[in-house]
């Protein structure tokens, strides 16, 4: 059965390598929150860009899901915002 995986790329250019971590933490956990969702047999890399590294959470686990979406990477029709209201 066909798995998706996910790489994470953050550049020095977003900051020191706390920062650069903590990022790649909450991307990868924002990934995590939507795999049941995504459409198995995807390989994806995620390139953090400068914005991100003042940006919650919420704001990366928001945006996410909205590029699953855009890209057509999701299973089901619905995405976690969706699921939320």
């Amino acid at each position: 059965m066909p798995v998706s995986r996910f790489g994470f790329s953050v550049s020095k250019r977003i900051g020191k390598a706390a920062v650069r971590n903590r990022v790649k933490r909450r991307m990868r956990e924002a990934v995590r929150l939507q795999q049941d969702l995504i459409a198995p047999g995807w390989d994806v890399v995620w390139i953090a860009r400068h914005p991100v590294s003042r940006a919650t959470y919420a704001d990366i686990e928001r945006d996410v899901a909205r590029l699953m979406g855009v890209a057509g990477l999701l299973a089901a029709s619905e995405t976690a915002g969706e699921r939320m209201e």
